[in-house]
């Protein structure tokens, strides 16, 4: 009797160990904490855009600020800006990148000059300043309203260009269309020259103000700026929610008074790729240390401005910061 309990004993024992290490084996394979410390990328790409813009020394002191805030190791890259670099995050070569907005909204929505190469993994961090749509004459043109560009000889930007699509929809909100102008196709340069020798009469030019060429032009004539009535900028707003109000000061290339116009803004976007904690430590790095951007553009980046145009989804770990500091789209 004794042995058959002693046998009963052991096969009970060694059942329970099968048991215990079958558990075991099963934790080996089991998720991680939902609170485990998240693993940070080693490194982040910003894209932004030639040498001689904006872009690329914004970017650089974006870099800095989010290496020492996160440790992260993050260096800004020249690049052919906004809708190359749409293209490059697409395909996963960079993790952050400045674009405007218009270009932005035309990559993920598949339109224009994305309508084959649609861009489904990009999401906005935050718009940071205003890139004014100029729409520039002189006051011996006599043109004083968009409506006054009928028949007239109007430069609406390089091919392909974000300022083609600004100029055919600010026509689009005043009842007009290419047809009802004689269009041009060029540069900044070559527009506001145009300009001055009398072959063009009008141009538009996207940009952030002062430009310097219609600065260039305002040193031989005097420059007239356009301006959008309030109800068509309703409109265009309406339509298409990457433009803001936006009004030009006195004294700029020597203005008597203010211009009401719209702009697109320059934005920062990200991989959705990229975690929500990661993007959320970038994003508070740099709205919380805007003191060390030392390009001038630095001075009109503003928290509360920060949704205001944005067009495209935001990453959720930017929405987390704006969240936390009350920030709205306006």
């Amino acid at each position: 009797m004794k042995k058959k309990r002693f046998y009963l004993s052991m096969v009970i024992l060694l059942t329970l160990s099968m048991i215990l290490a079958a558990c075991g084996n099963k934790d080996d394979g089991a998720e991680k904490p939902a609170n485990e410390e998240e693993v940070k990328p080693e490194f982040i790409s910003i894209l932004t855009g030639g040498t001689g813009g904006t872009y690329y020394p914004l970017g650089g002191s974006f870099a800095e600020i989010i290496k020492d805030a996160t440790g992260i190791d993050t260096n800004a890259e020249t690049s052919g800006a906004s809708a190359e670099n749409m293209t490059t995050l697409k395909n996963g070569d960079a993790e952050i990148a400045f674009s405007q907005t218009d270009i932005a909204s035309y990559a993920v929505d598949g339109k224009l000059m994305f309508e084959n190469n649609k861009v489904d993994n990009v999401q906005a961090i935050a718009t940071l300043y205003p890139e004014t749509i100029q729409i520039v004459t002189t006051k011996d043109s006599g043109i004083a309203s968009v409506e006054d560009l009928k028949g007239k000889k109007v430069s609406v930007g390089a091919p392909g260009s974000g300022t083609v699509a600004n100029a055919e929809q600010i026509l689009e909100v005043h009842g007009m269309t290419f047809d009802d102008i004689e269009k041009q196709d060029l540069s900044f340069d070559e527009s506001t020259q145009g300009i001055q020798d009398g072959t063009i009469d009008a141009a538009f030019v996207t940009a952030g103000t002062p430009t310097g060429a219609v600065e260039s032009l305002g040193a031989t004539e005097e420059v007239v700026i356009v301006p959008i009535e309030q109800d068509k900028i309703d409109s265009l707003i309406e339509k298409y929610p990457f433009y803001v109000k936006e009004e030009i000061p006195s004294g700029t290339y020597g203005l008597e008074s203010a211009v009401t116009t719209v702009a697109v803004q320059a934005m920062l976007v990200a991989s959705s790729d990229l975690s929500e904690d990661v993007v959320y430590d970038v994003t508070k790095a740099i709205f919380e240390n805007l003191d060390k951007v030392t390009h001038a553009k630095g001075k009109l980046i503003k928290v509360e401005n920060a949704l205001n145009g944005v067009g495209i989804e935001v990453h959720t770990g930017a929405q987390k910061y704006f969240d936390e500091k009350g920030v709205k789209a306006k």
